[in-house]
């Protein structure tokens, strides 16, 4: 490792390398102009299948499931390494550029809603689901959902970063956030132990949050070999929440939304009707 002595004044005068640095900047709002596509649900959500997007449209096939019509959305791609997230329409919905951002257009006037944990909690409140009212369920379904919040940069931004996506290994910021995730899964290990969900005995907001990045990280669906490398095995209670959400009908719909990548039967890029699961995933476009 050679040595770095950090300047007075940090300077952008280079690409900071690795993957996503063509995207990377230190100045907010748009770098073109694109109006966002507006499609015929009360909900348009504009998004790409990374954990946080995922929340969403689990949420949304999930409600669908219990037969909320008012639930009915668009979902249109953001494909992130081509900086759509930069356009001015979308920069307009989530003026800090990050996926998913919703656009509520069910009353007479639009709501705008960003950040994953936000669109979850207004979903949960506007159809009344996946939240508890009474307490405290209430309160251990917000704080973990929070938990998520705060915790998951550790995990993507932090050990995904260092140990898949940075240009060159360094092990003291690989052991750092090794260290950190599995203190992380050991506080979810040590949760599920007492409790079938994150909530309590409900499935929630909570587990909607939480599952994409932790589940998906027990089941080895995270930054390469990085599941045997935390030894995820370890965490048998992380692991049966794990399976239980990923049996899920919802759940399994929801992960194939705005998904551009994997193997082509489970990307849906674009849904915009329950039918979309039979006839537009990409192996079936494909094929026509």
């Amino acid at each position: 490792m050679t040595e770095y002595t950090p300047p007075k004044v940090w300077i952008w005068n280079k690409e900071n390398g690795g993957a996503f640095a063509s995207i990377n900047r230190p100045i907010a709002g748009p770098t073109h102009d694109k109006e966002l596509p507006i499609g015929k649900h009360p909900l348009q959500l504009y998004s790409l299948a990374t954990p946080n997007g995922v929340k969403v449209t689990i949420m949304l096939e999930e409600l669908l499931a219990l037969g909320h019509k008012g639930a009915e959305y668009d979902a249109w791609l953001i494909r992130i390494n081509d900086g759509d997230q930069f356009g001015s329409g979308f920069v307009e919905v989530n003026p800090n550029s990050k996926i998913p951002a919703l656009m509520d257009r069910s009353g007479p006037k639009p709501i705008r809603v960003f950040e994953s944990g936000s669109i979850l909690l207004h979903l949960a409140e506007k159809f009344g689901e996946f939240l508890p009212t009474e307490q405290p369920a209430r309160a251990e379904t917000l704080s973990w959902l929070f938990w998520q919040m705060g915790s998951a940069p550790y995990l993507g931004g932090g050990f995904g970063h260092f140990y898949a996506y940075a240009p060159e290994k360094i092990e003291y910021a690989i052991d750092r956030f090794a260290m950190e995730v599995k203190r992380q899964m050991d506080v979810l290990d040590r949760r599920l132990a007492i409790s079938e969900y994150l909530g309590g005995a409900d499935y929630t907001i909570a587990d909607i949050a939480v599952w994409p990045w932790y589940g998906g990280l027990a089941k080895g669906r995270s930054y390469n070999d990085a599941g045997e490398f935390l030894s995820v095995q370890e965490y048998k209670n992380v692991q049966r929440w794990a399976d239980a959400i990923d049996a899920r009908p919802a759940v399994q719909r929801g992960r194939m939304v705005n998904r551009a990548f994997g193997e082509p039967a489970i990307q849906l890029h674009e849904r915009h009707d329950a039918s979309d699961f039979d006839t537009k995933t990409q192996d079936k476009l494909a094929a026509e």
